[in-house]
């Protein structure tokens, strides 16, 4: 529940985006920091989050997130202006940063039973999945009826549930007491906030803008240092002897790939049904039906086989699945209908059920029960940075490939921007701008499989090919992410 409250609230925003435009009045730039305030301060707090949860335990500080998360959520609601609601989002990604690497850190330490922590684990998927889907049409529905403010409204119920359910049913669990780090912390907090924004920012200002290049060198020096830190400091808040582990290395590696190939494939292929094919919203949320329903399938048998088969084989196996089920996707055309788009989709779901899980599962099978937080923090980080990366660069790589395949002759603003071309109401344009959209699209897509492909070499020569043989009694040290845990 708490994993499901910040699923949906991501992804009903971006159908309360227009709305909320028109009712608050609010610019490009009013809408871009409602987007990426809450994103900033997400990614640049997760790390510290991770460290506070192990360290104070992760219970209370999940549920500290879960109230905060709810009443910036109620705030939002009601704002009245722009900044008010930047100001909402800001508290709800201080709220986000202290729930997220407690779910998962909470799971592998209390279900130390490997059937059941299957089980739990799966069902956590489950729900991320469900909301993944679900966002978009139960929020446009309800937004429809009422008005944009139900986007954050619905968090406040979820998240008091949840608080009550922790309550009563949860037990508390923490590492031992460390020394805390401050240091660490800062160089983590203003490293991670720098890349991102810089990340976010290098699209539409471009790489050479001082701002970016300023934010850029702000990072390398800070994460630079924050590496240099940890390595020498006596209680580190992420130790990095992690990193040498080439599990955790070559898992670590493997999830940042996907998640830059994922990041892509959703931000152009929802353009792609909402600009050349008309969905509204709602109907491009259905599309993605498949992808999660093959998703959850083929994790429940990703559950079985990986023990019978080992993890390098696993992951190899479903990356190179997903690879294929992107490159279908980088043969649509503008003429190709829904089966065409559904069976890529469902393709690339069988690959992530079978390979996300196992290799999130080899990456905490390396973190020692003391480091949960810390280490589903790294997973959190990894894969947010992987997903702002994923949409900067393959946004980039589409957005260059659409104005190359635009006659020329046409205005600059229809050039760049198919929003921009389809609001002329020149069915030739409209036409030739869906078109250069499909090919940019398409080699979009291409560049996405070959990272997924580069992924599974990296499973297939880097990790290491061991079945799952602990046992039960076995402590949660070993204890995995979406499957049963590994020894060492």
């Amino acid at each position: 529940m708490s994993s499901l409250v910040l699923v949906i609230d991501n992804m009903v925003l971006n159908v309360a985006i227009p709305p909320l435009t028109r009712d608050l009045g609010a610019t490009s730039q009013d809408i871009q920091w409602i987007l990426d305030s809450y994103i900033l301060v997400f990614a640049g707090l997760l790390l510290i989050a991770g460290s506070l949860s192990d360290r104070y335990g992760r219970r209370r500080i999940m549920i500290l997130g879960l109230v905060i998360f709810g009443v910036a959520s109620l705030a939002a609601t009601f704002a009245q202006d722009p900044p008010q609601l930047v100001a909402g989002r800001i508290a709800m990604g201080v709220g986000g940063a202290l729930i997220m690497p407690s779910t998962l850190s909470i799971l592998i330490t209390v279900f130390t039973d490997e059937e059941e922590r299957r089980k739990a684990l799966t069902a956590w998927t489950a729900v991320t999945m469900a909301g993944l889907v679900g966002g978009p049409v139960v929020g446009g529905l309800l937004i429809a009826e009422f008005w944009w403010g139900v986007a954050f409204l619905i968090n406040v119920p979820v998240a008091g549930l949840a608080i009550i359910t922790a309550l009563a049913l949860m037990p508390e669990s923490k590492g031992p007491w460390r020394k805390p780090d401050p240091v660490g912390a800062v160089l983590s907090v203003v490293g991670m906030t720098a890349l991102v924004w810089a990340i976010i920012e290098s699209p539409h200002r471009g790489i050479a803008h001082p701002g970016v290049l300023a934010a850029s060198a702000a990072a390398a020096a800070c994460l630079i240092g924050f590496v240099v830190w940890e390595i020498r400091s006596g209680s580190p808040m992420v130790p990095m002897s992690l990193f040498r582990d080439r599990d955790f290395s070559g898992a670590s590696l493997s999830v940042v790939l996907l998640s830059v190939a994922n990041g892509g494939l959703l931000l152009v292929l929802t353009q792609y049904l909402q600009f050349v094919h008309g969905y509204s919203p709602m109907q491009a949320g259905l599309v993605f039906l498949p992808v999660a329903g093959m998703s959850l399938l083929f994790n429940v048998i990703g559950a079985v086989l990986g023990g019978k088969v080992g993890n390098r084989p696993m992951v190899a196996a479903g990356m190179l699945i997903m690879a294929a089920g992107i490159g279908v996707l980088g043969t649509v055309d503008a003429g190709d209908g829904f089966w065409l788009i559904g069976f890529a989709l469902g393709v690339v779901g069988m690959g992530s059920g079978l390979a996300v899980p196992t290799a999130i599962n080899v990456l905490m099978g390396a973190v020692p029960a003391e480091h949960a937080g810390v280490g589903s923090a790294v997973n959190d980080t990894i894969q947010q940075a992987g997903a702002a990366l994923g949409v900067a660069v393959l946004g980039s790589v589409m957005a260059d490939a659409y104005t190359r395949n635009m006659p020329s002759g046409v205005p600059e603003a229809a050039r760049r921007n198919i929003s921009d071309a389809l609001k002329l109401g020149d069915q030739a344009l409209a036409g030739a701008a869906r078109e250069a959209f499909t090919n940019g699209m398409a080699l979009t897509f291409t560049a996405s499989a070959c990272g997924v492909v580069l992924a599974a070499v990296i499973a297939i020569f880097v990790l290491r090919d061991r079945k799952l043989a602990a046992a039960p009694s076995e402590p949660a040290t070993a204890a995995g992410h979406m499957l049963a845990g590994t020894t060492e």
